[in-house]
């Protein structure tokens, strides 16, 4: 077994800590890694996350005082040409709790695991981070030492020389805790995947009014949330004549919800695939991360990390995917097969933005895409309109 070991990572064994790593979490003074992954140095944080990280560092100076230990959870993952995406985050947990009832566990639902138990979401939003804890990952016999980010997450491309298909992955944590996850692997063959929206796309969310969000993300029982008609099956069909291609379900939403959201693609028979989520709360520069930037920054890792994929997207009109598509659309045109737009019904507007029709900007930003030679640009008010027009292009037989 070999070892990969990034720059200025801690020496302390994961499940083997050291005074030094064991001693600062105990204390509360686990400095979060603030390097880019080129190792460059990053600005310093905004005074909101930097109040943010001292309440998290008293926190974690009293759980640890009352004995919880550092736990790890994972989150699906993708891969190709000799490199894995690994995705987790540590908390503090009391040694008590099994490994099943961590708020994020069952995160990887979707994928074919055994699915969790449904619980209400609000769960899954009372956590300890852990920030700048060491984890290992440990994929085809071979050990990476990986770091989390202030928010106690791992978001890190690995080298990993695996067939194509889902693997198994193991992740330990500081104080030897384990899990599994996995990461599905691309072939190096050219095929057209599917990137999917999830608020208001695949799930009616009713996005961004916070007080139906609130109600939906916090309150509501998951077994109770709605599936948008026809999803799945457009889904199903755009992958029939290639069953091996990429999903990544690509949304603002926050990765505490990843349980619920895996457990809720799962019970609508959506395809497997990865999630990528975010992190709520202050970053580096302000209060609040940009959803629209981060959608962004994704797709852009998407077409460099699968160059082989070219993309079907797919969004609803509530928010900002026309705009996002049609810039990607303009920038890399040839790494987008198809545009698909579920258009929200006047009262579904009137929730999302206050007005019952699709903003202005976003109309241009369809026709925009729509001028793109050799891109279709599909408008339909659900899975099943949308299905019967894609025919018509000959995306499906």
């Amino acid at each position: 077994m070999t070892t990969a070991q990034r720059p200025g990572t801690r020496s302390a064994q994961p499940g083997r800590a050291g005074p030094s790593g064991d001693e600062e979490l105990r204390a509360g003074r686990v400095a979060p890694r603030l390097e880019n992954p080129d190792g460059t140095a990053v600005q310093r944080p905004h005074v909101a996350a930097r109040l943010e990280d001292r309440f998290d560092s008293v926190l974690a100076h009293v759980l640890r005082r009352r004995g919880w230990t550092v736990r790890v959870v994972g989150y699906a993952g993708y891969g190709s040409r000799g490199k894995v995406r690994v995705l987790a985050r540590t908390m503090l947990a009391s040694p008590a709790v099994r490994q099943q009832d961590l708020p994020d566990s069952g995160a990887d639902a979707q994928t074919g695991e055994r699915p969790a138990d449904a619980v209400r979401g609000w769960r899954s939003f009372f956590t300890a981070p852990v920030a700048g804890a060491p984890v290992e990952v440990t994929i085809g016999g071979t050990s990476h030492r990986l770091t989390t980010d202030r928010g106690g997450y791992v978001d890190e491309l690995v080298d990993a020389d695996l067939a194509p298909g889902w693997h198994d992955l193991t992740l330990t944590s500081l104080d030897g805790a384990r899990t599994t996850t996995r990461v599905v692997v691309v072939g190096p063959e050219p095929t057209v995947g599917i990137v999917s929206d999830i608020d208001d796309t695949v799930m009616v969310t009713r996005l961004p009014r916070p007080f139906v969000a609130a109600w939906n993300v916090f309150v509501r029982h998951e077994n109770a949330r709605e599936a948008v008609p026809g999803m799945s099956q457009l889904y199903r069909e755009l992958r029939s004549a290639r069953p091996d291609s990429p999903v990544v379900y690509l949304s603002t939403g926050a990765w505490n919800a990843a349980p619920a959201i895996g457990r809720f693609l799962r019970r609508n028979d959506y395809p497997a695939g990865p999630m990528l989520l975010t992190d709520w709360g202050p970053t580096n520069t302000g209060l609040f991360r940009s959803g629209q930037r981060h959608k962004v920054a994704q797709l852009r890792r998407l077409f460099v990390e699968l160059p082989q994929v070219r993309w079907i997207l797919v969004g609803d009109d509530g928010q900002h995917d026309p705009q996002i598509y049609a810039g990607a659309v303009a920038r890399h045109p040839e790494r987008v097969e198809a545009v698909l737009i579920r258009q929200l019904t006047a009262g579904e507007h009137v929730l999302s933005r206050g007005l019952p029709t699709a903003a202005p900007e976003q109309e241009e930003a369809e026709d925009a895409a729509d001028e793109a030679p050799g891109i279709p640009v599909v408008l339909g008010a659900d899975g099943e309109e949308l299905l019967e027009r894609v025919r018509e292009t000959g995306l499906v037989a």
